[in-house]
């Protein structure tokens, strides 16, 4: 895994401005320790952060082709998970190679295949190629968007990254938030509009899209999107395909030339992946290294609600001896929390969702210690319909995203004149039926499936970017990969036709997928409920938090109070509202982040 960082100027020699590229790619060392690199034309300029997982010595970036008059360089943050098989074909095709990397691989494939090159890859992936013969760039980004790419057009220049401080290292982009910006952060928070960078004219390459920019043109290309079809598998076919599909993707994303790990919640998520994984190892005389997080005085803490039904250490124990894994647990203390806090907001350049994503840093930042890559069950919940909402009638009738139902309240704290001028709500309505607008019918599909089918766009779509983005953030700041083998698109795709009822099957969330997993766990692991990623319920947390807020909101000079009631925070804050412990904590947390943001990163509102 890399950073990657770019600006190309059409009318202008832009070779001599190195101390700028130094700069954006400087940016995002976190992401690439291992090495960087730089190349410099007329028109484009590239730079890279290199973390070191495939052929150490090959794989080094920016790659360039020269041959005769053509040039070609290349600067690319991600896996190709189908590589040798490309690289087999390529080299049918007469392509030679020089190096074992899946970057010159990738290379080859623009090559041969042009703007279509995206078409024929699996992984995960964000990358930029300028064509010099053509004087054009193409960025392209993975299906499901598990790697971030950002850009900004200033004039007759384009200026890509990895991450938004990329772009706010280059002086054409000032750190302007317009009112479209602030109804991101109010109405949505962190699950952003997928496109939509909150900075003004900033926008994120979508998932599944490539961007191809000319001195006067610039084109988008949808090359992967999900596609209705009557599923016609039977429940046991269905259940082979998926223990295929897992087998083979899980298979792929073990290659590597560094240490390589998993973690483990205890849940039927990742715990299938590490059997899978742990089967590997063993048949290879290897022991598989897991890690989980808890919490001091967890059991003690410890409340139920929707998504925690029970405690994850025991059976994080039950799945490790299981496997037969060395199991690692990650145990962080309230002030250990306080202490990191920002981390996650100085990672993301944006307002986030506070202790989970403190508690995730402080996790990776231990496993860093031990390895540079690991495997995760992120998104499995989104594909396989996991969530409570997919049943439940007040979020299938609803009439905002399901989220937004639970956590609207962040817009209900808007002083009277923030609110009329960002209208949250008439933001968020906008938005949400943009989504409704994009889902693929299935004709004939009854009216439950229908809203089902919705509903699973939503998460696809709009909920699972967050979640990527805070996997990536938060592992990449400590310079640390981590591979979703749930996002595979060709599962996604798969799943995406397969029926509630068939994914439910034995009247159980996720039936299909503990099905399809019974030969890798023992039935007590297989037959857990859903339990979500653990958060801290500390009251010495909670508090610290509380006195946070209010420091803020007792200092005219803090940013955030012109835009925020006031007399609203300080009750919510003094347990004075009707929002319970876990969303008031939610809400706090976010409006530090809100502050700090708007403060330290020089937020100009226009």
């Amino acid at each position: 895994m890399c950073g990657i960082a770019g600006w190309v100027n059409w009318s202008e020699d832009i070779s001599q401005q190195q101390s700028i590229l130094r700069d954006m790619t400087g940016a995002i060392e976190h992401r690439g320790p291992d090495a960087n690199g730089y190349w410099f034309s007329p028109r484009a300029v590239f730079g890279h952060r290199r973390l070191i997982v495939i052929d150490p010595k090959g794989g080094l970036q920016p790659m360039l082709h020269e041959q005769g008059d053509q040039t070609l360089a290349l600067t690319y943050n991600g896996e190709i998970y189908n590589f040798l098989e490309l690289r087999k074909e390529l080299e049918g095709r007469g392509h030679a190679f020089r190096t074992q990397s899946d970057t010159e691989v990738l290379l080859h494939s623009y090559m041969e295949w042009g703007e279509e090159c995206v078409d024929h890859l699996n992984g995960i992936f964000a990358f930029a190629i300028w064509d010099e013969k053509r004087q054009k760039l193409f960025l392209g980004r993975d299906h499901l968007g598990v790697k971030p790419l950002f850009y900004a057009q200033r004039g007759n220049s384009i200026v890509f990254g990895s991450e938004l401080k990329v772009l706010l290292a280059h002086p054409d982009i000032e750190p302007e938030v317009d009112q479209e910006g602030l109804a991101e952060v109010f109405a949505l928070g962190p699950m952003r509009t997928p496109g939509v960078g909150v900075f003004k004219d900033v926008k994120e390459v979508r998932a599944g899209h490539s961007v191809t920019f000319t001195s006067n043109k610039t084109a988008v290309r949808h090359y992967w999107k999900l596609e209705s079809k009557e599923h016609t598998d039977t429940v046991e076919q269905t259940t082979e395909k998926i223990q295929a599909l897992l087998e083979d993707t899980v298979k792929r994303q073990l290659i590597a030339d560094l240490p390589l790990v998993s973690m483990l919640s205890g849940g039927l998520d990742s715990s299938g992946l590490t059997a899978m994984a742990g089967k590997d190892f063993k048949e290879a005389g290897k022991i598989l290294h897991t890690y989980s997080i808890d919490f001091a005085n967890s059991a003690e803490h410890f409340q139920t609600d929707l998504l925690h039904l029970g405690l994850d250490a025991p059976w994080v124990q039950r799945v490790s001896e299981h496997v037969g894994t060395e199991h690692h647990s990650t145990v962080l203390g309230a002030n250990e929390l306080l202490d990191n806090f920002l981390k996650p907001m100085y990672a993301r350049d944006l307002p986030g969702l506070g202790e989970m994503e403190t508690s995730l840093y402080l996790l990776f930042r231990e496993m860093k210690k031990d390895a540079t890559v690991a495997l995760s069950g992120e998104s499995a919940d989104e594909v396989f319909s996991g969530y409570p909402w997919f049943h439940q009638d007040e979020f299938l009738n609803g009439t905002t995203f399901p989220w937004r139902q639970s956590r609207g309240y962040f817009s209900n704290i808007l002083s009277e004149e923030a609110a009329r001028s960002i209208q949250p709500d008439a933001y968020a309505d906008r938005r949400y039926q943009e989504a409704l607008a994009e889902v693929p019918a299935l004709e004939g599909e009854s009216e439950i499936g229908a809203k089902q089918r919705q509903m699973s766009y939503q998460f696809i779509t709009r909920f699972l970017p967050f979640m990527l983005d805070r996997k990536d953030r938060m592992s990449m700041a400590v310079g640390f990969e981590v591979r979703v083998p749930f996002c595979d698109y060709r599962l996604v795709e798969y799943l995406w036709n397969v029926p509630w009822e068939v994914k439910s099957v034995d009247n159980i969330e996720k039936g299909i997928l503990r099905r399809a997993l019974k030969s890798y766990l023992p039935d007590d692991v297989r037959n857990r409920r859903k339990s979500a990623y653990p958060t801290a319920q500390d009251p010495v947390y909670f508090g610290g938090i509380k006195n946070w807020l209010l420091d803020i909101v007792n200092d005219s000079n803090a940013p955030v109070n012109s835009l925020v009631d006031a007399s609203k925070i300080r009750a919510i804050a003094e347990g004075k509202t009707g929002i319970s412990g876990g969303q008031a904590t939610k809400l706090m947390e976010y409006l530090i982040h809100v502050n700090t943001w708007l403060k330290d990163y020089h937020i100009k509102l226009v």
